[in-house]
């Protein structure tokens, strides 16, 4: 059963913004989780939200906008720094590079206010946040190979033969 809950836990927090699915995918795979089920989980957690505030971008702009008036604040530097992507690289810099500097929320959220459309989107948010998260695997697998994790006690807590 506690297996069960960590893959539950895995697409449950990659689909919250900031934790992203390729930052809960390698944890995943150092507490021991299978590495396929949790990439998987990862992906369909992390992207199933992305699609959500896509389509929900007119409503999210205008809360925005609305709570921006409400407290006439500047810019916050994410923002600066998503806009300064944009400028310099367009959408498919700001939807790789964002999600390492702003996370995929905010990227999707910046690259729809910046003029990015919807299906475009979609398809580079969603391509940025495969990459890093097999990225990311692939480094976490490499790295508990190097140093020899697997005797470790937390990678044993959801092995279910023991």
């Amino acid at each position: 059963m506690k297996l069960f809950w960590g893959y539950v836990l895995v697409f449950i927090l990659s689909a919250v913004p900031f934790f992203e699915g390729y930052g809960v995918i390698p944890i995943a795979i150092v507490a021991g989780l299978g590495v396929v089920p949790v990439v998987l989980l990862g992906l369909i957690g992390n992207i199933l939200t992305v699609i959500l505030v896509i389509i929900f971008i007119d409503q999210i702009n205008n809360w925005r906008k609305k709570r921006k008036k409400e407290k006439e604040q500047k810019e916050s530097k994410r923002s600066t720094r998503a806009e300064k992507i944009w400028k310099k690289y367009g959408l498919p810099g700001l939807a790789m590079l964002g999600p390492l500097v702003v996370g995929s929320h905010l990227t999707a959220i910046a690259s729809m206010t910046f003029g990015g459309t919807k299906k475009k989107t979609f398809l580079w948010v969603s391509s940025s946040i495969a990459v890093w998260s097999i990225v990311f695997t692939i480094l976490i697998s490499f790295g508990i190979d190097i140093l020899n994790f697997e005797d470790r006690g937390l990678i044993n807590y959801f092995n279910t033969n023991k």
